[in-house]
Formats: structure tokens, C-alpha cells, sequence
């Protein structure tokens, strides 16, 4: 089924640096220089997405757009003043490194807020039945950041920004937030800690980043008691993991919560070639992530669901699943063929490691009540 689907990109966010680093460590001492694309979160991934998009032909049947950068009182939703001063004073000045794992080059400040503003213009235009859905190629990325902390490469906490404004604008009363970057979304559960009116669900690599961190035992405080979920996968974990744990736990859990828009939390890290993280998904698992979505949106919200580009740091395989996640939002399959899908299928765990991870996700949907 075809659907109106919108995709949000604008090239300045390709324009955010993150300066001399290989990989992920600051180049210095006994770190030597890396030649091209030395940081992990290099904008080539992103823009490596987007020209498959156009040379598949798959662009020219989307809704193309771009949007303007967030406003100062949508930050302040989120964000206190002093934390988006530093920012700025910080990106005017060249940039630097703010946090945890969060360089910042010049003028990072001015595209973080255009970053910002794509994830909510998604989330305003879905809301408003302007399209079916739609994808916000953001960057820099936002789950790990905290109201007053960056880190993880995030500045701005993108989606909770758009989440608030939505709220503000629109009344809108139940959001679900589907996590399902490798790495655990720290900021996003902060910020709705003691909320009820937003569900946050986190699939993640046990232990991977926050550096230690599973956090099954984390539900929430106060009234938001019950609405963060949080589900730790084994490093090495692969597509059977990820569906059954839709199947087990996301998808109850959204039946319970019953929300008005479910957005998704899109990371690519979990492909089995990403640098930063040890799972093994291939572009037919974040096909088959994206339809199941589909399905309950349609059932539950009137299909309204928006993805936010995260992490994915494999420059050669994010664009294969991204396009994989484009088809299925928009219902238009492309003649693009992943060249090393049925490789990686052969590399899926054993089926004795699926059952020993079906059993610990088990466990965690009887913990939560699912």
C-alpha cells in the first residue's frame, strides 16, 4: 500500500563537524590522524542514505522537505538558558567538547537547532494528517542528550523537543517513544522520568552506552512509574531477538499504552557492521522493525508514525537499511538489492543463543507486566 510519506533533510546538517578524531578518540599523543571520515559520526552515512534515496528513484516519490530551525521557547521546553548559552558561546567560538563524547565544531549550535527543527516539523505534519508518515534525517543526533548536559554526539534532545511542541500546539495527550538505537536512550528516559503521558521504550545492546548501563529495572518515577521500559539485548544478539522482542514486549506494551503518534527513536547501530556496537542486524530486519510499526500505527493511532534519525555509524550499510525503513514507510519497493544481506543472514546466532535470549526477554515482559 502506497502512502503519503514525508522525508526531512536539509545538507547544512551535513555541515556539522565534530573535528580531528579516529573513530572516537581525540587525535593527539598516541592517537595518529585518520585519512577522509575520521569521527564516527561522520555526516556520510547520512548523506550516503540520502543519494541512494535519489539514485533508486525512490526520492522523486516522497514528499521532500526541509524545515526551519527550532525556536528558543521550543528549546526552553526542554533545555534552561544557561545550557543553550554555553552551546552557542561554545559553537561561536569554534567548537569544543561539551560532555561525554560530544565534540562540537563551529557553528554545531545553529544546525543542532535545524536538527531540532526537522524531527518537529515531522512530528507536526504527521499530527496534522499533512502526510501518513515521515522520516527526520536529524544530525547532530538527540537521545542521549540531557536537559543540561550533551553527550553521545547529541546536543539536543531532538525528539522530546518535538514532542513538547506538538504538546503545546496541539494538545496532543499520548506520545510513544520507540527506542531502537544500540545504544540505550539515557536522555529521552530523563526527561519523561516522572511522566505518564509519554511511554519510552528502549531496545538496546546490554551494557554498550551508557558505558555498563542495562537498566531493566528502571520503570519510571513518580507518576511516570510503569511508562519507561527498557529491554537489554545480548552483544551479538540478531533479527530474531529484535522481532520476538516486538512481538513479546513493544507490542503489548503500545496495545496497553494505547498512544495517539509513536515516534521512533531510528538508529542504525545495530547493523551488524556498525564500529560501535556488536549486534547483527541486516536491511530486512529494519524492514520488518518498520512494518510491525506500521501495523499498530494503523491500529492504534490512525497510522501516524515518525521516525528520527539517531546513531548508524557503517558509512557502506546504513544506506541499505535506510532504505529498507523508506520502502516500507512509503510502500514503494525500489530495484536497490543489498549486497551483503544474505551474508549477513548466514551470520545469525545459533539457535541455542535465540532461545536463551527468548527466555531473558520472557522474563522482562513478566517483570513488566505484558
Amino acid at each position: 500500500m502506497s502512502r503519503r510519506t514525508g522525508f526531512f533533510f536539509d545538507e547544512y546538517c551535513f555541515w556539522h563537524s565534530t573535528g580531528l578524531h579516529a573513530v572516537m578518540l581525540p587525535v593527539g599523543g598516541w592517537v595518529q590522524p585518520m585519512a577522509g571520515s575520521s569521527h564516527a559520526e561522520s555526516p556520510e552515512s547520512k548523506r550516503r542514505m540520502k543519494n541512494l534515496m535519489d539514485v533508486s528513484g525512490l526520492s522523486d516519490q516522497l514528499d521532500l522537505r526541509s524545515a526551519a530551525p527550532c525556536d528558543e521557547e521550543a528549546l526552553r521546553r526542554i533545555h534552561p538558558d544557561h545550557y543553550l548559552q554555553r552551546l552557542k558561546t561554545v559553537s561561536d567560538q569554534g567548537g569544543g567538547m561539551l560532555g561525554i563524547e560530544a565534540p562540537m565544531g563551529p557553528g554545531s549550535y545553529e544546525i543542532a537547532k535545524l536538527s531540532a527543527g526537522l524531527a518537529c516539523a515531522a512530528v507536526n505534519a504527521v499530527w496534522q494528517g499533512e502526510l501518513d508518515n515521515a522520516y527526520s534525517l536529524s544530525r547532530p543526533p538527540g537521545h542521549h542528550c540531557l536537559p543540561d548536559q550533551s553527550m553521545g554526539f547529541c546536543f539536543l534532545a531532538n525528539i522530546p523537543i518535538a514532542i513538547e511542541q506538538a504538546k503545546a500546539k496541539y494538545g496532543l495527550r499520548r506520545v510513544a517513544v520507540v527506542d531502537w538505537d544500540v545504544h540505550h536512550g539515557n536522555g529521552t528516559q530523563h526527561i519523561f522520568w516522572q511522566r505518564d503521558d509519554v511511554l519510552t521504550i528502549s531496545i538496546h545492546q546490554d551494557g554498550c552506552f551508557p558505558s555498563g548501563y542495562s537498566g531493566e529495572q528502571d520503570r519510571g518515577g513518580g507518576a511516570g512509574e510503569g511508562f519507561n521500559i527498557n529491554i537489554p539485548l545480548l552483544a551479538g544478539g540478531g533479527h530474531d531477538a529484535y522481532l520476538y522482542t516486538f512481538d513479546k514486549i513493544v507490542a503489548p506494551a503500545l496495545e496497553r499504552f494505547k498512544p495517539e503518534i509513536i515516534i521512533v527513536a531510528c538508529g542504525f547501530d545495530a547493523n551488524s557492521t556498525d564500529p560501535l556496537a556488536r549486534m547483527q542486524l541486516h536491511s530486512d530486519s529494519y524492514r520488518e522493525m518498520t512494518n510491525r510499526l506500521l501495523q499498530l500505527a494503523d491500529h492504534l493511532c490512525g497510522g501516524k508514525l515518525v521516525l528520527v534519525h539517531e546513531g548508524g555509524y557503517s558509512e557502506a550499510y546504513v544506506p541499505f537499511c535506510g532504505l529498507a525503513v523508506m520502502e516500507a514507510l512509503s510502500g514503494i519497493r525500489t530495484k536497490v538489492v543489498d549486497p551483503v544481506l544474505t551474508f549477513i543472514k548466514e551470520q545469525q546466532p545459533r539457535e541455542d543463543f535465540n532461545q536463551f535470549q527468548r527466555k531473558a526477554i520472557d522474563q522482562l515482559a513478566l517483570q513488566f507486566g505484558l
